[in-house]
């Protein structure tokens, strides 16, 4: 009688470590989930902050260089994507779109020693530097907590149960083909 009844208290000792080990699991993999999405919110906030100043600038370019349409138009065609954008995937392609938009207008800019010298554009380009700075540092945040929770979500015993509880491997932010290179700037034309 005594050995049942201390195989009964084994059993459930067992089955409670388990089970307090499966909910601190899913509580860890919940804040991290969490915290992924908040520092998502803050890529957004920067994105949304490119997003409002580009126009000012643009158009602060439009006045020197008005023969330089094309890139004009891909900036609003990439701006227009970037409001469109609806799932995160979404919002990276349409910001490295318009990464790769920006670097072909700063070119442009470089042909202008005038419109370097405007205070106007000196402003903007100081403020759109910072938001890129700000940018940076929030998908180099975004893509830690990605790295931690995804590697939290494949380790042994989790691997085993994250997905039942509906905890899949997230994306990282990563910049596209055109972002990567450097703009050519041309001092001929």
């Amino acid at each position: 009688m005594e050995k049942n009844r201390l195989a009964i208290i084994a059993v459930v000792a067992i089955i409670a470590v388990i089970v307090v080990s499966l909910m601190s699991s899913y509580n860890r993999f919940v804040s991290m989930n969490e915290d992924i999405n908040g520092l998502w919110a803050q890529v957004e906030n920067q994105l949304q902050r490119r997003y409002d100043l580009i126009p000012n600038l643009v158009e602060t370019v439009k006045g020197y260089a008005s023969h330089e349409e094309r890139v004009f138009t891909e900036i609003a065609e990439a701006r227009a994507k970037l409001a469109g954008a609806t799932t995160p995937q979404d919002q990276v392609a349409a910001a490295n779109q318009l990464e790769g938009a920006l670097s072909r207008l700063l070119v442009i800019v470089e042909r202008y020693p005038d419109l370097k010298a405007n205070q106007n554009f000196i402003a903007l380009q100081d403020e759109l530097t910072g938001t890129e700075n700000r940018l940076a540092v929030a998908r180099m945040r975004f893509n830690d907590a990605v790295k931690a929770y995804n590697a939290a979500i494949k380790r042994f015993p989790a691997v085993l149960y994250a997905r039942m509880f509906g905890f899949g491997p997230r994306e990282y932010f990563e910049i596209g083909e055109e972002a990567k290179e450097a703009p050519k700037v041309d001092f001929g034309t």
